[in-house]
C-alpha cells in the first residue's frame, strides 16, 4: 500500500516508522517528520503521543511535536502560547482541539516553506495527493470576534447600530417592530418631562394668587397627562399597539396646546439631545403607521436591551485608497468580523459568563468623554463619579482571566459633546483628573495650542494607558528571548458614521499588526536556536 499510493515514502527501507494518517506526516520512530505522504490510508493504528520523541507539550493530531516543528510554527505566526493541542488536516488547515472553527492554514502562510527549509522539515508534495478540505475554510477561519463593552449610555450601542448601517446589515421586520415600540415608549417618557415642567409652572403661577390662571388644557387632555405621569412615576410606561392609534390622536392634540409648546421652548435647551430630536417629530413618531428611519434607530436609547440585537456580522467594503495599495498591504475582502455588544450589567454578579467570549480576538472598551462630570449610584447606593466607575470596570475587564491576553482598544465616545461640556465643567471635577492643568492661551486654534477638548481627550487616553500598563504583564515568548508587552490602543468617535467607520477599520489594523508583531517577536526569540541548529 505504501509503495503504490500516489505519494509514497521515498527510499523506503525496513525499519520502525510512525504515520499521521490525518495530515499525512511520516517519519522514523523517535524522530521528527521527514516527509508528507498520502493521507487517510488504513496503515498502522492510532498514532502514539511519544511517536517522534517530542518534548514541547504541544501536540498535532495527538502526537507531541519536536522542537524543530515548534520553531517552524512560531516562525510562521502560529500562536503556541499555553501549549495548545492542534488538529491539522492534509491541506494545512488547523484548529485547536475542542474548537469548531479553523484558525488558519499553515501552507498559506508566507514563510511556511522557508521555515521548513530552515528546520529541515517536509512540505506538501506538489501533486494532487494532498486532498483539499471540502469545508469552506475562509468561512470559518476568517472571522474575527470583537467584544464591545461599556456601561449604559457610553456610546457602545451607537457604535453597534452604526456598524449595521455602515456595512449594510439591515434589521429584520420583527426587529424593526420591536425598535418601534422602544422609540415610541421613549417618546412618551420625553413628553412626560415636558408635562412635569408644565405642571410645575402652573403650580408656581397659582401660588402667586392669580385667580385667572386656570388649567390651560382641557379635562380630557389633563386626564391623559395625569395617566402618563403616573405610569412614568411607577416605572411601567408602555405602549400598547391596540391603543396606539387613539393615543396618537390625543398626543397630537396635547402637543398643539399653546401652553405645552411654551413649556417645551423654555425647557428645550436643558433636555437631552435624544429627547429634542424625537419631540421635534412627535406627531409623526406617535402614529400607529410610524416606521423608524435609520437616523431614528441611531438616535434611539435602550435598543441594546432588545433580545437578538447583541451581535452583528459584517465585512468592510473596499475603498479606492485601499485598492491602490500594494498587494501585501491590502486586506482580504473575505475577512469577516463579528461585533458582540455586551452590557456589563447583564452579567450581574456572575462574571463567569465571560467564558462565553473566550474566543474573542479583541475587546473594544467604550467610555463616554462626558462622564467625568456625571454621577451614578453604586450597588450600595453611594454616588460615584461615572468616570471612576468606568475606571473600575476597565480594571475588572483587563485583569479578568478570560480577557487577560486579549488586545484592547479604548474608544472614547461623544467627543462632540465634550467640546461643549469642557467649557462649562472643568475636567478636574473628577478626582482622577485633578492634575489636568494645561497651559491655555487666547489662540485656541493654533496648531501648537489645540482646543481644550482635544487636550482633554489625549489626557484621558493617557490616564487609561498608564492604568493599563500598571495592570498588564508582558507576554513571555517560549524558547527564551525577549518578552512581548501589549499596549492599549485609543480612538475617539462621535455620532457621525465616518468616525465609527474609522474606529472599526482601526480595529482591523490592530488585528493585522498583532499577527505581524507577534510573529516578529517569536522569530526574534528563535534566532539563537536557529543559529545553534545551523552550526
Amino acid at each position: 500500500m505504501l509503495q503504490t499510493c500516489p505519494n509514497p515514502p521515498k527510499k523506503l527501507k525496513p525499519g520502525d516508522y510512525w504515520y499521521d494518517k490525518v495530515a499525512g506526516y511520516w517519519g522514523k520512530v523517535g524522530e521528527k517528520p521527514c516527509q508528507i505522504i498520502s493521507p487517510h490510508m488504513n496503515i498502522g493504528g492510532n498514532i502514539k503521543k511519544e511517536a517522534s520523541n517530542g518534548d514541547t507539550e504541544i501536540c498535532i493530531n495527538n502526537r507531541e511535536i519536536t522542537k524543530s516543528e515548534l520553531m517552524m510554527l512560531k516562525m510562521v505566526g502560529v500562536q503556541c502560547e499555553g501549549n495548545p493541542h492542534f488538529w491539522v488536516n492534509s491541506d494545512g488547515t488547523y484548529q485547536e482541539e475542542g474548537q469548531k472553527r479553523f484558525i488558519g492554514n499553515i501552507w498559506n502562510k508566507k514563510r511556511a516553506r522557508l521555515a521548513c527549509a530552515v528546520f529541515s522539515l517536509p512540505v506538501p508534495p506538489a501533486s494532487s495527493a494532498v486532498e483539499p478540505n471540502d469545508e469552506p475554510v475562509y468561512e470559518h477561519k476568517m472571522l474575527n470576534k470583537l467584544l464591545l463593552i461599556g456601561e449604559e449610555k457610553c456610546g457602545a450601542t451607537t457604535i453597534y447600530k452604526q456598524a449595521r448601517s455602515l456595512y449594510k446589515v439591515p434589521f429584520t421586520e420583527d426587529e424593526r417592530e420591536r425598535i418601534k415600540v422602544v422609540i415610541q415608549t421613549n417618546l412618551y417618557a420625553y413628553l412626560a418631562m415636558v408635562l412635569e415642567a408644565h405642571e410645575r409652572h402652573e403650580e408656581e403661577i397659582k401660588n402667586t394668587g392669580d385667580e385667572t390662571s386656570a388649567s390651560s388644557i382641557s379635562p380630557r387632555l389633563k386626564h391623559f397627562s395625569d395617566w402618563l405621569l403616573k405610569e412614568k412615576e411607577e416605572g411601567n410606561l408602555k405602549i400598547f399597539p391596540a391603543s396606539s392609534r387613539e393615543n396618537a390622536q390625543t398626543v397630537s392634540e396635547l402637543w398643539r396646546v399653546p401652553a405645552i409648546q411654551a413649556t417645551y421652548k423654555r425647557l428645550r435647551d436643558t433636555l437631552p439631545r435624544n429627547a429634542v430630536y424625537f419631540l421635534g417629530r412627535i406627531l409623526e413618531i406617535s402614529r400607529a403607521e410610524y416606521n423608524p428611519t435609520e437616523m431614528d434607530i441611531l438616535q434611539a436609547e435602550g435598543i441594546s436591551s432588545i433580545e437578538g440585537h447583541s451581535c452583528v456580522e459584517f465585512s468592510f467594503p473596499s475603498t479606492a485608497q485601499e485598492d491602490s495599495l500594494e498587494i501585501d498591504y491590502q486586506h482580504d475582502p473575505n475577512m469577516k468580523y463579528q461585533l458582540i455588544r455586551l452590557n456589563p450589567r447583564s452579567l450581574g454578579e456572575n462574571w463567569k459568563l465571560l467564558e462565553m467570549f473566550e474566543d474573542a480576538d479583541l475587546v473594544i472598551f467604550c467610555v463616554s468623554l462626558t462622564d467625568y462630570g456625571e454621577y451614578i449610584e453604586d450597588s450600595d447606593g453611594v454616588l460615584v463619579n461615572k468616570m471612576i466607575a468606568n475606571k473600575q470596570l476597565f480594571e475588572s475587564m483587563v485583569t479578568h482571566p478570560i480577557l487577560a491576553d486579549k488586545r484592547f482598544l479604548l474608544v472614547l465616545t461623544k467627543f462632540d459633546l465634550l467640546e461643549e461640556k469642557i467649557e462649562e465643567v472643568p475636567l478636574r471635577n473628577c478626582e482622577w483628573f485633578r492634575d489636568f492643568n494645561p497651559l491655555v492661551s487666547q489662540n485656541q486654534t493654533s496648531r501648537h495650542n489645540p482646543p481644550m477638548a482635544q487636550r482633554a481627550f489625549h489626557y484621558i487616553g493617557y490616564q487609561f494607558k498608564r492604568l493599563y500598563d500598571s495592570l498588564v504583564e508582558p507576554f513571555p515568548m517560549r524558547g527564551g528571548g525577549r518578552s512581548f508587552r501589549p499596549k492599549l490602543f485609543v480612538s475617539h468617535v462621535s455620532l457621525e458614521s465616518d468616525t465609527v467607520d474609522n474606529a472599526l477599520r482601526y480595529v482591523r489594523e490592530i488585528l493585522k499588526w498583532h499577527v505581524e508583531e507577534t510573529s516578529m517577536f517569536q522569530e526574534m526569540s528563535t534566532t539563537s536556536i536557529e543559529a545553534s541548529l545551523s552550526s
